[in-house]
Protein backbone atom coordinates (compact mmCIF):
# COMPACT_ATOMS: atom_id res chain seq x y z
CA UNK A 1 0.00 0.00 0.00
CA UNK A 2 1.18 3.53 -0.70
CA UNK A 3 0.75 6.62 1.40
CA UNK A 4 -2.04 8.47 -0.33
CA UNK A 5 -1.77 11.82 1.45
CA UNK A 6 -0.36 13.61 -1.64
CA UNK A 7 -3.07 11.94 -3.71
CA UNK A 8 -5.75 13.27 -1.39
CA UNK A 9 -4.37 16.79 -1.75
CA UNK A 10 -4.14 16.43 -5.52
CA UNK A 11 -7.71 15.14 -5.65
CA UNK A 12 -8.96 18.11 -3.67
CA UNK A 13 -7.10 20.49 -5.98
CA UNK A 14 -8.80 18.79 -8.91
CA UNK A 15 -12.15 19.25 -7.17
CA UNK A 16 -11.39 22.95 -6.68
CA UNK A 17 -10.73 23.30 -10.38
CA UNK A 18 -13.74 21.22 -11.40
CA UNK A 19 -16.18 22.96 -9.07
CA UNK A 20 -14.99 26.57 -8.53
CA UNK A 21 -16.85 28.18 -5.67
CA UNK A 22 -18.68 24.95 -4.79
CA UNK A 23 -15.69 23.20 -3.17
CA UNK A 24 -13.57 25.27 -0.78
CA UNK A 25 -10.93 24.31 1.79
CA UNK A 26 -12.12 24.19 5.40
CA UNK A 27 -10.02 27.00 6.89
CA UNK A 28 -11.33 26.77 10.46
CA UNK A 29 -8.48 26.47 12.96
CA UNK A 30 -7.64 22.81 13.55
CA UNK A 31 -9.96 21.57 10.78
CA UNK A 32 -9.15 19.87 7.49
CA UNK A 33 -11.02 18.72 4.44
CA UNK A 34 -13.32 20.65 2.12
CA UNK A 35 -16.70 22.35 2.32
CA UNK A 36 -19.11 21.45 -0.48
CA UNK A 37 -22.23 23.38 -1.45
CA UNK A 38 -25.17 21.00 -0.82
CA UNK A 39 -26.63 21.53 -4.29
CA UNK A 40 -23.33 20.27 -5.76
CA UNK A 41 -22.79 17.36 -3.34
CA UNK A 42 -24.09 14.63 -5.67
CA UNK A 43 -22.01 15.90 -8.57
CA UNK A 44 -18.89 16.22 -6.43
CA UNK A 45 -19.35 12.80 -4.80
CA UNK A 46 -19.79 11.22 -8.23
CA UNK A 47 -16.47 12.70 -9.34
CA UNK A 48 -14.85 11.58 -6.09
CA UNK A 49 -15.97 7.98 -6.69
CA UNK A 50 -15.72 7.58 -10.46
CA UNK A 51 -12.80 9.82 -11.39
CA UNK A 52 -10.64 9.96 -8.28
CA UNK A 53 -11.06 6.39 -7.07
CA UNK A 54 -12.50 7.02 -3.61
CA UNK A 55 -14.74 3.97 -3.80
CA UNK A 56 -15.33 3.55 -0.06
CA UNK A 57 -17.52 5.89 2.01
CA UNK A 58 -16.45 5.02 5.51
CA UNK A 59 -18.26 7.47 7.74
CA UNK A 60 -21.14 9.97 7.73
CA UNK A 61 -21.30 12.20 10.81
CA UNK A 62 -23.72 14.94 11.85
CA UNK A 63 -22.52 17.98 13.81
CA UNK A 64 -24.53 20.87 15.26
CA UNK A 65 -22.83 24.28 15.19
CA UNK A 66 -25.47 26.05 17.23
CA UNK A 67 -23.70 29.42 17.40
CA UNK A 68 -23.43 29.50 13.59
CA UNK A 69 -27.01 28.35 13.02
CA UNK A 70 -25.82 25.41 10.92
CA UNK A 71 -25.86 21.64 10.86
CA UNK A 72 -23.01 19.85 9.13
CA UNK A 73 -22.66 16.41 7.55
CA UNK A 74 -19.05 15.15 7.49
CA UNK A 75 -18.08 12.46 4.97
CA UNK A 76 -14.86 10.42 5.12
CA UNK A 77 -14.00 8.83 1.75
CA UNK A 78 -11.20 6.28 1.26
CA UNK A 79 -9.68 4.22 -1.50
CA UNK A 80 -9.75 0.47 -0.93
CA UNK A 81 -6.27 0.44 -2.44
CA UNK A 82 -5.10 2.30 0.69
CA UNK A 83 -4.25 5.80 1.82
CA UNK A 84 -5.63 8.66 3.87
CA UNK A 85 -9.12 10.12 3.83
CA UNK A 86 -10.65 12.74 1.58
CA UNK A 87 -13.00 14.61 3.90
CA UNK A 88 -15.98 16.53 2.53
CA UNK A 89 -18.50 18.54 4.53
CA UNK A 90 -21.91 19.89 3.62
CA UNK A 91 -23.56 22.58 5.76
CA UNK A 92 -27.25 23.41 5.97
CA UNK A 93 -29.35 25.89 8.05
CA UNK A 94 -30.64 24.49 11.34
CA UNK A 95 -34.18 25.75 10.74
CA UNK A 96 -34.53 23.89 7.42
CA UNK A 97 -31.78 21.27 7.21
CA UNK A 98 -31.77 19.52 3.83
CA UNK A 99 -28.81 17.75 2.21
CA UNK A 100 -28.96 15.40 -0.80
CA UNK A 101 -28.70 11.71 0.02
CA UNK A 102 -25.62 9.80 -1.13
CA UNK A 103 -27.36 6.42 -0.88
CA UNK A 104 -27.81 6.14 -4.70
CA UNK A 105 -24.02 6.53 -5.06
CA UNK A 106 -22.84 4.85 -1.85
CA UNK A 107 -25.53 2.47 -0.46
CA UNK A 108 -23.46 2.19 2.74
CA UNK A 109 -24.65 5.69 3.65
CA UNK A 110 -28.18 4.34 4.25
CA UNK A 111 -28.16 3.68 8.01
CA UNK A 112 -25.66 6.47 8.68
CA UNK A 113 -27.88 9.10 7.05
CA UNK A 114 -30.86 7.75 8.97
CA UNK A 115 -28.86 8.13 12.18
CA UNK A 116 -27.96 11.75 11.33
CA UNK A 117 -31.65 12.39 10.63
CA UNK A 118 -32.67 10.68 13.86
CA UNK A 119 -30.20 12.58 16.03
CA UNK A 120 -30.11 15.98 14.26
CA UNK A 121 -33.16 16.23 12.01
CA UNK A 122 -31.13 16.55 8.81
CA UNK A 123 -33.40 15.55 5.92
CA UNK A 124 -31.47 13.68 3.25
CA UNK A 125 -33.38 14.36 0.04
CA UNK A 126 -33.71 11.26 -2.10
CA UNK A 127 -33.07 8.78 0.71
CA UNK A 128 -35.13 5.64 -0.03
CA UNK A 129 -36.34 5.08 3.54
CA UNK A 130 -35.67 8.13 5.72
CA UNK A 131 -37.10 7.49 9.20
CA UNK A 132 -35.80 7.17 12.73
CA UNK A 133 -33.44 4.27 13.30
CA UNK A 134 -32.42 4.36 16.97
CA UNK A 135 -35.16 6.43 18.63
CA UNK A 136 -38.86 5.61 18.50
CA UNK A 137 -41.15 7.54 16.15
CA UNK A 138 -43.02 9.32 18.94
CA UNK A 139 -39.80 10.80 20.32
CA UNK A 140 -39.85 14.58 20.55
CA UNK A 141 -36.94 16.50 19.05
CA UNK A 142 -33.44 15.73 17.85
CA UNK A 143 -31.43 14.53 20.86
CA UNK A 144 -27.88 15.37 19.73
CA UNK A 145 -28.66 18.98 18.90
CA UNK A 146 -26.95 21.32 21.31
CA UNK A 147 -30.21 22.97 22.42
CA UNK A 148 -32.05 19.70 23.16
CA UNK A 149 -32.53 19.03 26.88
CA UNK A 150 -33.78 15.77 28.32
CA UNK A 151 -36.46 15.61 30.98
CA UNK A 152 -33.91 15.31 33.80
CA UNK A 153 -31.38 17.77 32.31
CA UNK A 154 -28.95 19.17 34.87
CA UNK A 155 -25.99 20.76 33.03
CA UNK A 156 -24.33 20.66 29.63
CA UNK A 157 -21.06 19.15 30.80
CA UNK A 158 -19.55 17.19 33.67
CA UNK A 159 -18.53 17.33 36.43
CA UNK A 160 -21.92 18.66 37.55
CA UNK A 161 -21.81 21.40 40.19
CA UNK A 162 -24.05 19.36 42.50
CA UNK A 163 -21.46 16.58 42.67
CA UNK A 164 -18.13 18.38 42.44
CA UNK A 165 -16.33 19.31 44.57
CA UNK A 166 -18.87 18.65 47.33
CA UNK A 167 -19.76 15.15 46.17
CA UNK A 168 -23.52 15.37 46.82
CA UNK A 169 -24.94 12.41 44.96
CA UNK A 170 -28.51 11.90 43.82
CA UNK A 171 -30.19 10.32 40.85
CA UNK A 172 -30.88 12.85 38.12
CA UNK A 173 -34.27 11.25 37.40
CA UNK A 174 -35.51 12.30 40.84
CA UNK A 175 -35.83 15.88 39.59
CA UNK A 176 -37.70 14.92 36.43
CA UNK A 177 -41.13 16.62 36.31
CA UNK A 178 -42.40 13.69 34.25
CA UNK A 179 -41.64 11.03 36.83
CA UNK A 180 -39.94 8.89 34.20
CA UNK A 181 -37.12 9.38 31.74
CA UNK A 182 -39.42 10.34 28.87
CA UNK A 183 -41.02 13.42 27.33
CA UNK A 184 -43.50 13.33 24.47
CA UNK A 185 -43.68 15.52 21.38
CA UNK A 186 -46.27 18.31 21.41
CA UNK A 187 -49.76 16.95 20.87
CA UNK A 188 -48.70 13.34 21.31
CA UNK A 189 -50.65 10.91 23.51
CA UNK A 190 -49.86 7.19 23.80
CA UNK A 191 -53.54 6.17 23.72
CA UNK A 192 -54.61 4.97 20.31
CA UNK A 193 -51.22 5.76 18.78
CA UNK A 194 -50.06 3.73 15.80
CA UNK A 195 -46.37 4.00 15.05
CA UNK A 196 -45.60 5.32 11.60
CA UNK A 197 -42.40 3.31 11.69
CA UNK A 198 -44.26 0.13 12.59
CA UNK A 199 -46.77 0.70 9.81
CA UNK A 200 -43.94 1.34 7.37
CA UNK A 201 -42.25 -1.94 8.33
CA UNK A 202 -45.11 -3.99 6.90
CA UNK A 203 -45.99 -4.01 3.20
CA UNK A 204 -49.59 -3.57 2.09
CA UNK A 205 -51.16 -6.99 2.58
CA UNK A 206 -52.77 -6.72 -0.85
CA UNK A 207 -49.28 -6.87 -2.36
CA UNK A 208 -48.49 -10.13 -0.58
CA UNK A 209 -51.35 -12.37 -1.61
CA UNK A 210 -49.75 -14.73 -4.07
CA UNK A 211 -46.39 -16.40 -3.85
CA UNK A 212 -44.36 -18.39 -6.33
CA UNK A 213 -44.31 -21.88 -4.94
CA UNK A 214 -42.98 -23.62 -8.05
CA UNK A 215 -46.28 -25.25 -8.85
CA UNK A 216 -47.66 -25.09 -5.31
CA UNK A 217 -50.02 -22.39 -4.08
CA UNK A 218 -48.20 -20.22 -1.53
CA UNK A 219 -48.99 -16.98 0.27
CA UNK A 220 -46.46 -14.30 1.07
CA UNK A 221 -46.45 -13.45 4.73
CA UNK A 222 -44.56 -11.04 6.99
CA UNK A 223 -43.07 -12.35 10.24
CA UNK A 224 -40.78 -10.98 12.93
CA UNK A 225 -37.56 -12.59 14.07
CA UNK A 226 -36.76 -10.94 17.39
CA UNK A 227 -36.31 -8.69 19.22
CA UNK A 228 -36.74 -11.24 22.03
CA UNK A 229 -35.04 -14.18 20.37
CA UNK A 230 -31.79 -15.93 21.32
CA UNK A 231 -30.51 -16.13 17.74
CA UNK A 232 -30.60 -12.37 17.13
CA UNK A 233 -27.50 -11.86 19.31
CA UNK A 234 -29.30 -9.35 21.50
CA UNK A 235 -32.42 -7.19 21.32
CA UNK A 236 -32.49 -6.98 17.55
CA UNK A 237 -35.41 -7.53 15.19
CA UNK A 238 -35.71 -8.59 11.58
CA UNK A 239 -38.97 -7.96 9.71
CA UNK A 240 -39.01 -10.73 7.12
CA UNK A 241 -41.27 -11.15 4.10
CA UNK A 242 -41.61 -14.83 3.23
CA UNK A 243 -42.79 -16.76 0.22
CA UNK A 244 -43.09 -20.17 1.80
CA UNK A 245 -39.67 -20.67 3.41
CA UNK A 246 -37.88 -18.29 1.04
CA UNK A 247 -36.89 -14.77 2.06
CA UNK A 248 -38.35 -12.15 -0.28
CA UNK A 249 -37.32 -9.12 1.75
CA UNK A 250 -35.79 -8.34 5.13
CA UNK A 251 -35.51 -5.10 7.11
CA UNK A 252 -33.31 -4.83 10.23
CA UNK A 253 -34.90 -2.95 13.15
CA UNK A 254 -32.65 -1.77 15.95
CA UNK A 255 -32.58 0.79 18.73
CA UNK A 256 -34.01 -1.34 21.53
CA UNK A 257 -30.72 -1.00 23.42
CA UNK A 258 -30.01 2.63 22.50
CA UNK A 259 -28.73 4.75 25.41
CA UNK A 260 -27.36 7.76 23.49
CA UNK A 261 -23.72 6.96 24.11
CA UNK A 262 -22.68 10.00 22.10
CA UNK A 263 -24.76 12.48 24.12
CA UNK A 264 -23.16 11.08 27.26
CA UNK A 265 -19.77 11.37 25.53
CA UNK A 266 -20.32 15.08 24.94
CA UNK A 267 -21.24 15.62 28.59
CA UNK A 268 -18.26 13.68 29.94
CA UNK A 269 -14.76 14.98 30.21
CA UNK A 270 -12.34 13.55 27.66
CA UNK A 271 -10.93 11.01 30.10
CA UNK A 272 -14.35 10.02 31.47
CA UNK A 273 -15.21 8.66 28.03
CA UNK A 274 -12.54 5.96 28.10
CA UNK A 275 -14.51 3.48 30.27
CA UNK A 276 -17.63 4.28 28.23
CA UNK A 277 -15.91 2.99 25.10
CA UNK A 278 -15.61 -0.39 26.86
CA UNK A 279 -19.40 -0.71 26.70
CA UNK A 280 -19.63 -0.43 22.92
CA UNK A 281 -18.42 -3.78 21.62
CA UNK A 282 -18.16 -5.22 25.10
CA UNK A 283 -16.24 -8.23 23.75
CA UNK A 284 -13.50 -5.95 22.37
CA UNK A 285 -12.83 -3.43 25.10
CA UNK A 286 -9.11 -2.97 24.38
CA UNK A 287 -9.70 -2.16 20.69
CA UNK A 288 -12.44 0.30 21.64
CA UNK A 289 -10.03 2.06 24.01
CA UNK A 290 -7.30 2.22 21.38
CA UNK A 291 -9.46 3.80 18.66
CA UNK A 292 -10.62 6.56 20.98
CA UNK A 293 -7.10 7.19 22.31
CA UNK A 294 -5.76 7.55 18.75
CA UNK A 295 -8.43 10.12 17.87
CA UNK A 296 -7.65 12.32 20.89
CA UNK A 297 -3.90 11.90 20.43
CA UNK A 298 -4.19 13.26 16.89
CA UNK A 299 -5.25 16.59 18.38
CA UNK A 300 -2.86 16.41 21.32
CA UNK A 301 0.09 15.46 19.05
CA UNK A 302 1.67 13.35 21.80
CA UNK A 303 4.41 10.77 21.29
CA UNK A 304 3.49 7.43 22.82
CA UNK A 305 6.45 5.64 24.51
CA UNK A 306 7.84 2.58 22.74
CA UNK A 307 6.92 0.05 25.41
CA UNK A 308 3.36 1.39 25.57
CA UNK A 309 3.02 1.05 21.78
CA UNK A 310 4.03 -2.62 21.94
CA UNK A 311 1.67 -3.28 24.84
CA UNK A 312 -1.17 -1.62 22.93
CA UNK A 313 -0.63 -3.84 19.89
CA UNK A 314 -0.38 -6.96 22.08
CA UNK A 315 -3.68 -6.11 23.78
CA UNK A 316 -5.42 -5.26 20.49
CA UNK A 317 -4.37 -8.51 18.80
CA UNK A 318 -5.26 -10.66 21.80
CA UNK A 319 -8.64 -8.90 21.69
CA UNK A 320 -9.02 -9.88 18.03
CA UNK A 321 -8.35 -13.53 18.94
CA UNK A 322 -10.87 -13.28 21.80
CA UNK A 323 -13.51 -11.87 19.49
CA UNK A 324 -12.97 -14.34 16.66
CA UNK A 325 -12.96 -17.31 19.05
CA UNK A 326 -16.30 -16.11 20.35
CA UNK A 327 -17.63 -15.42 16.83
CA UNK A 328 -16.71 -18.91 15.58
CA UNK A 329 -18.14 -20.59 18.66
CA UNK A 330 -21.45 -18.79 18.41
CA UNK A 331 -21.69 -19.23 14.65
CA UNK A 332 -21.81 -22.94 15.45
CA UNK A 333 -24.52 -22.20 18.00
CA UNK A 334 -26.52 -20.52 15.23
CA UNK A 335 -26.02 -23.63 13.09
CA UNK A 336 -27.54 -25.74 15.86
CA UNK A 337 -24.46 -27.22 17.55
CA UNK A 338 -25.56 -25.81 20.86
CA UNK A 339 -22.57 -24.70 22.94
CA UNK A 340 -20.18 -27.64 22.49
CA UNK A 341 -17.96 -25.86 19.89
CA UNK A 342 -18.42 -22.58 21.78
CA UNK A 343 -16.99 -24.11 24.94
CA UNK A 344 -13.80 -25.13 23.10
CA UNK A 345 -13.42 -21.50 21.97
CA UNK A 346 -14.33 -20.00 25.35
CA UNK A 347 -11.75 -22.15 27.16
CA UNK A 348 -8.79 -20.46 25.45
CA UNK A 349 -10.45 -17.05 25.53
CA UNK A 350 -10.45 -17.31 29.32
CA UNK A 351 -6.64 -17.41 29.33
CA UNK A 352 -6.52 -14.08 27.53
CA UNK A 353 -9.04 -12.61 29.94
CA UNK A 354 -6.87 -13.80 32.84
CA UNK A 355 -4.02 -11.75 31.41
CA UNK A 356 -6.28 -8.73 30.87
CA UNK A 357 -7.48 -8.97 34.47
CA UNK A 358 -3.94 -9.17 35.83
CA UNK A 359 -2.83 -6.14 33.81
CA UNK A 360 -5.88 -3.88 33.54
CA UNK A 361 -7.80 -5.00 36.62
CA UNK A 362 -10.83 -6.18 34.67
CA UNK A 363 -11.63 -9.04 32.33
CA UNK A 364 -14.01 -7.32 29.93
CA UNK A 365 -14.46 -3.61 30.82
CA UNK A 366 -10.73 -2.96 30.80
CA UNK A 367 -10.51 0.87 30.76
CA UNK A 368 -6.82 0.37 30.04
CA UNK A 369 -5.64 2.78 27.33
CA UNK A 370 -4.79 6.38 28.18
CA UNK A 371 -3.99 9.39 26.01
CA UNK A 372 -0.25 9.02 25.51
CA UNK A 373 0.10 5.41 26.65
CA UNK A 374 -1.50 2.82 28.90
CA UNK A 375 -2.77 2.98 32.47
CA UNK A 376 -0.28 0.53 33.99
CA UNK A 377 2.52 -1.80 33.00
CA UNK A 378 2.32 -5.57 32.73
CA UNK A 379 2.70 -6.92 36.29
CA UNK A 380 5.65 -9.09 37.25
CA UNK A 381 3.42 -11.88 38.55
CA UNK A 382 -0.15 -13.06 38.08
CA UNK A 383 -1.30 -15.44 40.75
CA UNK A 384 1.91 -17.31 41.66
CA UNK A 385 3.28 -17.39 38.11
CA UNK A 386 5.61 -15.09 36.24
CA UNK A 387 3.34 -13.06 33.94
CA UNK A 388 5.59 -13.09 30.91
CA UNK A 389 6.09 -16.86 31.21
CA UNK A 390 2.31 -17.21 31.19
CA UNK A 391 1.92 -14.92 28.16
CA UNK A 392 4.71 -16.59 26.20
CA UNK A 393 3.25 -20.04 26.80
CA UNK A 394 -0.19 -18.78 25.78
CA UNK A 395 1.00 -17.05 22.58
CA UNK A 396 3.55 -19.61 21.41
CA UNK A 397 1.84 -22.83 22.51
CA UNK A 398 -1.74 -22.70 23.78
CA UNK A 399 -3.37 -20.35 21.27
CA UNK A 400 -1.85 -21.88 18.10
CA UNK A 401 -2.94 -25.34 19.26
CA UNK A 402 -6.45 -24.11 20.11
CA UNK A 403 -6.85 -22.56 16.66
CA UNK A 404 -5.58 -25.73 15.00
CA UNK A 405 -8.01 -27.81 17.08
CA UNK A 406 -10.98 -25.68 16.05
CA UNK A 407 -9.84 -25.96 12.43
CA UNK A 408 -9.60 -29.74 12.67
CA UNK A 409 -12.99 -30.12 14.36
CA UNK A 410 -14.98 -27.71 12.19
CA UNK A 411 -13.56 -26.83 8.78
CA UNK A 412 -14.26 -30.09 6.96
CA UNK A 413 -17.45 -30.90 8.85
CA UNK A 414 -20.00 -31.86 6.20
CA UNK A 415 -22.92 -30.14 7.96
CA UNK A 416 -21.01 -26.87 8.29
CA UNK A 417 -19.98 -27.02 4.64
CA UNK A 418 -23.47 -27.82 3.37
CA UNK A 419 -25.09 -25.07 5.47
CA UNK A 420 -22.47 -22.38 4.76
CA UNK A 421 -20.97 -22.77 1.29
CA UNK A 422 -22.76 -20.61 -1.26
CA UNK A 423 -25.13 -19.08 1.33
CA UNK A 424 -25.30 -15.35 2.07
CA UNK A 425 -22.96 -14.44 -0.77
CA UNK A 426 -21.62 -10.86 -0.79
CA UNK A 427 -19.82 -9.94 -4.05
CA UNK A 428 -16.79 -7.64 -3.68
CA UNK A 429 -18.32 -4.68 -5.54
CA UNK A 430 -21.40 -4.83 -3.34
CA UNK A 431 -19.29 -5.16 -0.17
CA UNK A 432 -17.41 -1.95 -1.03
CA UNK A 433 -20.57 -0.08 -2.07
CA UNK A 434 -22.29 -0.97 1.22
CA UNK A 435 -19.29 0.17 3.32
CA UNK A 436 -18.78 -3.34 4.70
CA UNK A 437 -15.67 -3.65 6.82
CA UNK A 438 -13.44 -6.11 8.63
CA UNK A 439 -13.84 -9.86 8.07
CA UNK A 440 -17.15 -9.27 6.24
CA UNK A 441 -15.30 -7.19 3.60
CA UNK A 442 -12.14 -9.30 3.39
CA UNK A 443 -14.12 -12.54 3.01
CA UNK A 444 -15.43 -10.97 -0.21
CA UNK A 445 -11.88 -10.86 -1.60
CA UNK A 446 -11.26 -7.18 -0.83
CA UNK A 447 -7.79 -6.89 0.77
CA UNK A 448 -8.58 -3.77 2.81
CA UNK A 449 -7.17 -3.74 6.33
CA UNK A 450 -6.49 -0.39 7.99
CA UNK A 451 -3.42 -1.83 9.70
CA UNK A 452 -1.90 -1.96 6.19
CA UNK A 453 -3.97 0.59 4.23
CA UNK A 454 -3.30 3.46 6.67
CA UNK A 455 -1.04 2.04 9.41
CA UNK A 456 -1.56 3.32 12.95
CA UNK A 457 0.39 2.77 16.15
CA UNK A 458 3.42 0.62 15.16
CA UNK A 459 1.70 -1.89 12.87
CA UNK A 460 4.06 -1.01 10.04
CA UNK A 461 6.83 -2.81 11.95
CA UNK A 462 5.21 -6.22 11.91
CA UNK A 463 5.19 -9.01 9.37
CA UNK A 464 1.63 -10.19 8.77
CA UNK A 465 -0.57 -10.66 5.75
CA UNK A 466 -3.97 -9.20 4.98
CA UNK A 467 -6.19 -12.27 4.82
CA UNK A 468 -8.80 -12.60 2.08
CA UNK A 469 -11.12 -15.34 0.87
CA UNK A 470 -12.58 -15.44 -2.65
CA UNK A 471 -16.25 -16.42 -2.34
CA UNK A 472 -17.92 -13.99 0.09
CA UNK A 473 -20.20 -16.62 1.63
CA UNK A 474 -20.77 -17.73 5.24
CA UNK A 475 -18.09 -20.40 4.94
CA UNK A 476 -15.47 -17.88 3.86
CA UNK A 477 -16.47 -15.54 6.68
CA UNK A 478 -15.79 -18.42 9.07
CA UNK A 479 -12.45 -19.20 7.39
CA UNK A 480 -11.31 -15.57 7.37
CA UNK A 481 -11.62 -15.42 11.14
CA UNK A 482 -9.53 -18.57 11.48
CA UNK A 483 -6.93 -17.00 9.16
CA UNK A 484 -6.92 -13.73 11.08
CA UNK A 485 -6.45 -15.45 14.44
CA UNK A 486 -3.30 -17.09 13.09
CA UNK A 487 -2.00 -13.74 11.84
CA UNK A 488 -2.79 -12.14 15.21
CA UNK A 489 -0.81 -14.87 16.95
CA UNK A 490 2.08 -14.10 14.59
CA UNK A 491 1.90 -10.38 15.51
CA UNK A 492 1.77 -11.18 19.23
CA UNK A 493 4.85 -13.38 18.90
CA UNK A 494 6.75 -10.52 17.24
CA UNK A 495 5.61 -8.13 19.97
CA UNK A 496 6.94 -10.43 22.69
CA UNK A 497 10.21 -10.81 20.77
CA UNK A 498 10.78 -7.07 20.20
CA UNK A 499 9.08 -5.28 23.11
CA UNK A 500 11.52 -3.16 25.14
CA UNK A 501 12.15 -4.38 28.67
CA UNK A 502 11.25 -1.58 31.04
CA UNK A 503 10.77 2.05 30.11
CA UNK A 504 7.95 4.57 30.24
CA UNK A 505 4.36 3.56 29.55
CA UNK A 506 2.88 7.07 29.53
CA UNK A 507 3.84 10.33 27.84
CA UNK A 508 3.95 12.90 30.62
CA UNK A 509 2.29 12.61 33.99
CA UNK A 510 -1.10 10.91 34.44
CA UNK A 511 -3.87 13.51 34.68
CA UNK A 512 -7.42 13.30 35.92
CA UNK A 513 -8.46 15.98 33.45
CA UNK A 514 -6.88 16.74 30.10
CA UNK A 515 -7.10 19.67 27.74
CA UNK A 516 -7.40 18.87 24.06
CA UNK A 517 -6.47 21.56 21.51
CA UNK A 518 -9.31 22.94 19.40
CA UNK A 519 -10.01 21.23 16.10
CA UNK A 520 -11.36 17.99 14.66
CA UNK A 521 -9.87 14.52 14.29
CA UNK A 522 -10.92 11.11 13.02
CA UNK A 523 -9.12 8.18 14.63
CA UNK A 524 -9.79 4.65 13.47
CA UNK A 525 -8.60 1.11 14.05
CA UNK A 526 -9.26 -2.15 12.26
CA UNK A 527 -11.04 -3.75 15.18
CA UNK A 528 -12.20 -7.36 15.32
CA UNK A 529 -15.50 -6.48 13.62
CA UNK A 530 -14.05 -3.94 11.19
CA UNK A 531 -13.38 -0.23 11.06
CA UNK A 532 -14.08 1.36 14.43
CA UNK A 533 -13.75 5.12 14.04
CA UNK A 534 -14.12 8.09 16.38
CA UNK A 535 -14.82 11.55 14.97
CA UNK A 536 -14.21 14.20 17.61
CA UNK A 537 -14.47 17.98 17.68
CA UNK A 538 -12.76 19.96 20.43
CA UNK A 539 -13.25 23.60 21.36
CA UNK A 540 -10.25 23.51 23.69
CA UNK A 541 -12.34 22.79 26.77
CA UNK A 542 -12.39 19.79 29.12
CA UNK A 543 -15.29 18.14 27.24
CA UNK A 544 -15.81 17.01 23.66
CA UNK A 545 -18.00 19.29 21.54
CA UNK A 546 -18.72 16.38 19.17
CA UNK A 547 -18.07 12.72 19.86
CA UNK A 548 -19.20 10.26 17.18
CA UNK A 549 -18.62 6.52 16.90
CA UNK A 550 -18.39 4.85 13.49
CA UNK A 551 -19.61 1.46 14.71
CA UNK A 552 -18.77 -1.52 12.45
CA UNK A 553 -21.62 -3.66 13.80
CA UNK A 554 -24.11 -0.91 12.91
CA UNK A 555 -22.82 -0.27 9.39
CA UNK A 556 -22.26 -3.95 8.51
CA UNK A 557 -25.98 -4.54 9.08
CA UNK A 558 -26.78 -2.23 6.15
CA UNK A 559 -26.27 -5.11 3.72
CA UNK A 560 -28.10 -7.77 5.78
CA UNK A 561 -31.34 -7.49 3.78
CA UNK A 562 -29.50 -7.99 0.50
CA UNK A 563 -27.58 -10.99 1.86
CA UNK A 564 -30.77 -12.73 2.96
CA UNK A 565 -32.90 -12.34 -0.17
CA UNK A 566 -33.46 -15.76 -1.73
CA UNK A 567 -32.23 -17.61 1.36
CA UNK A 568 -34.33 -19.79 3.67
CA UNK A 569 -35.60 -18.84 7.13
CA UNK A 570 -33.03 -21.09 8.81
CA UNK A 571 -30.27 -19.37 6.82
CA UNK A 572 -31.11 -15.92 8.15
CA UNK A 573 -29.91 -16.78 11.64
CA UNK A 574 -26.59 -18.08 10.30
CA UNK A 575 -26.09 -15.13 7.94
CA UNK A 576 -26.58 -12.74 10.86
CA UNK A 577 -24.14 -14.76 12.96
CA UNK A 578 -21.55 -14.67 10.16
CA UNK A 579 -21.59 -10.85 10.20
CA UNK A 580 -20.73 -10.94 13.93
CA UNK A 581 -22.51 -8.03 15.58
CA UNK A 582 -22.76 -6.78 19.15
CA UNK A 583 -25.85 -4.74 19.97
CA UNK A 584 -24.05 -2.52 22.47
CA UNK A 585 -22.08 -1.16 19.53
CA UNK A 586 -24.93 -1.30 17.01
CA UNK A 587 -27.32 0.81 19.09
CA UNK A 588 -24.83 2.71 21.24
Amino acid sequence: MTDAAPTAEASATTLDARFPGAVTPDTRAGYSGYLVAPDKLIEVATAVRDEMGYDYLSSVTGVDYLADGKLEAVYHFYKTSGGTALTLKAQTPRDNPVIPSLVPLYPGADFQEREAYDMYGIRFAGHPNLKRILMWEGFGGWPLRKDWKEAYYEQDTKPFDSRWPGGHFRRSEEKSPFGHNVSFADGFTPEGWVSEAEAAQYPDISELQTGNGRGLHTDKIVVNLGPQHPSTHGVFRMVVTLDGETIVDLHPVMGYLHRNHEKIGERNTWLQNMPFTDRLDYLSSMSNNLGYALAVEKLQKVKVPERAEYIRVLMAELTRICNHMWAVGFLLNDLGAFFTPALYAIRERELILDFFEATAGSRMMCNYMRFGGVARDIPEKMRDENTMDFVNDMVFNRLPKAIDDLDEYLTENEIIRSRCIGVGVLPPEQAIAYSACGPLLRASNVPYDIRRAEPYSIYDRFDFKVCTRPNGDIYDRYLIRMDEMRESVKICQQVLRDMPIGGEIMAGKPAYNVRVPAGEAYGRVDGPKGELGYYIVSTGKANAYRYHVRAPSFINLTVLGELCKGAKVADVVVILGSIDIVLGETDR
